[in-house]
């Protein structure tokens, strides 16, 4: 099974742009969208064009803001939104995929926001979430979250750790909720299966970044321990444009 992750940044510009020519050739199983600022009707096309694909979509209240949508093919056992909290659920932010083996979360994270005031709020949400996956695990079953993480975890993970030690994506205190959720069972499957590997999934449209490799890793798939052995790879579609972050795969052993 492949997943594969990507925020689009804005899936109506993509459409136009023919943006997901790409699918005919990585061919996800299971494709988790996020920031997608837009609504199902809005984004036709999409529907239209990729009639292999089911989907599902969590659209934020507010228009053009946030959101997170899911194209798939083998039909989960159920389909949730939300967190159970408002004040994260408004803003579309968590599509949940229940299969048989495995849970799957496709997340768009809060971003820390300009002066870095949103930045509790982000950490509140990575606390909600963990409770939630706490649950999980209690009860034997198996959790990938998959999504913009919206923070990169080691220095490794991107091009200018020093300068960015005081801006929100790179803060001591969002740094320490990935570990955190690698405390409670989790493992970044990424980093596990390639410790040494420099790869980045997002680029500042700002001072032509992505030409220069100045990135970011901020799009990840945590899986519980359990589940590690049955992933064969990681991949990073770097070549595929039209957002400032690329899709990243997951590949599962059935």
């Amino acid at each position: 099974m492949r997943i594969t992750t990507w925020n689009v940044n804005g899936i109506r510009a993509i459409v136009n742009k023919d943006g997901f020519d790409w699918l005919k050739d990585i061919q996800p199983d299971i494709l988790g969208l996020q920031e997608i600022k837009a609504k199902p009707e809005q984004v036709p096309d999409l529907i239209k064009d990729h009639p292999e694909y089911l989907t599902f979509w969590h659209s934020a209240e507010r228009p053009g803001y946030s959101g997170t949508a899911v194209l798939y093919r083998p039909e989960p056992l159920s389909i949730q939104t939300g967190l159970g909290m408002e004040e994260f659920d408004t803003e579309g932010r968590t599509i949940r995929l229940e299969y048989p083996d495995f849970f799957l979360y496709n997340i768009y994270f809060p971003n820390g926001g300009q002066g870095n005031k949103r930045v509790p709020f982000k950490l509140n949400f990575y606390a909600r979430l963990l409770e939630i996956c706490d649950e999980h695990h209690a009860k034997g079953e198996k959790v990938i979250i998959t999504g913009d993480f919206n923070t990169s975890h080691q220095e490794i993970d991107l091009a200018n750790p020093k300068e960015n030690e005081k801006n929100t994506g790179f803060l001591p205190e969002e740094r320490e909720w990935i570990t955190k959720y690698l405390e409670h069972n989790f493992v970044d499957a990424y980093r596990t299966l390639y410790p040494e590997k420099v790869e980045y999934t997002w680029w500042t449209y700002r001072t032509n970044a992505r030409a220069r490799g100045i990135g970011w890793r901020l799009d990840y798939f945590l899986v519980s321990s359990e589940l590690m052995p049955r992933v064969e790879a990681v991949e990073i579609h770097d070549d595929v444009m039209g957002s400032d972050h690329c899709p990243v795969s997951l590949l599962l052993k059935e």
